[in-house]
């Protein structure tokens, strides 16, 4: 491997490595047993999300791809993305005049489509003409991130309401109290469902009378937060085997684009 870095975008700047390096220790930085730097190797990782590039056509000023993969998967085990993020958000919350934990969340679903390696567990979304599996998010009304859930694309929206609003509650301290949502979760076992939380569930409708494309309040805001997670080229498809890599990656990317606002606000 080259002794020198040439820098890519991806690379994390120090004030953003600052801010995730409790997160990612693991174990001591300057364990005996550790080969590569950490940084290194996030930033490897931030590369490898970003761009969409397989493992192992890493760059060779890069550590290993073995390196890389098996640290990313300490990670994602111990869910360090998603607790960086959840404390991220309330940063993002407090820099926007808000409180820590939103009130309101949205919720929707985008299909990405399959590929070889996650096609057996690839289902066909009907509406989308697609066969692959589906991102179901809550995000905030900012449209930050609050939980995220992963199934074949034949799985109703309505069905994973549930699951995605016991994690939004927990996520939150139980501070929301009302979840927006389209007409794909239109139905009373989606609203008892969401009633059992401590959620309302609030349909917003499409108004019959406008044709083409309507920009919907409050439904807006998660479809601007799938636009912001497909810049990221590994997100653009599922390239992954397992749905925990899927959702991991998704919470990789979205720490990202809020260390991203709060370094553009502390600036």
């Amino acid at each position: 491997m080259s002794t020198t870095r040439k820098g890519y975008p991806s690379d994390v700047s120090d004030a953003e490595w600052e801010f995730l390096l409790p997160y990612l220790t693991l174990m001591r930085e300057d364990a005996p047993q550790r080969e590569h730097p950490l940084r290194e190797l996030f930033d490897a990782l931030r590369y490898v999300v970003e761009t969409g590039r397989p493992w192992r056509f890493l760059p060779h000023d890069l550590p290993p791809w073995e390196a890389v993969y098996q640290q990313a998967r300490r990670w994602l085990q111990a869910g360090v993305f998603e607790q960086a993020g959840h404390d991220l958000r309330a940063v993002v919350r407090f820099l926007a005049d808000r409180g820590p934990e939103p009130s309101a969340a949205i919720l929707d679903s985008r299909t990405l489509q399959s590929t070889p390696e996650s096609g057996g567990r690839a289902g066909f979304d009907g509406a989308e003409k697609k066969k692959g599996s589906k991102v179901h998010a809550a995000v905030d009304t900012l449209g930050n991130l609050l939980a995220l859930k992963a199934t074949p694309a034949d799985e109703q929206d309505r069905a994973q309401v549930a699951d995605l609003v016991k994690a939004v509650r927990e996520a939150t301290d139980e501070t929301v109290e009302v979840a927006f949502v389209d007409q794909g979760y239109t139905g009373a076992d989606a609203a008892r469902a969401a009633e059992s939380e401590g959620v309302r569930l609030e349909v917003v409708k499409h108004t019959e009378a406008e044709r083409g494309f309507v920009l919907l309040p409050r439904r807006w805001v998660v479809e601007r937060s799938f636009g912001w997670l497909g810049r990221f080229r590994r997100l653009a498809r599922d390239y992954e085997r397992l749905n925990e890599t899927l959702t991991g990656w998704h919470w990789v990317a979205f720490v990202g684009l809020l260390l991203a606002r709060v370094a553009g606000n502390s600036s």
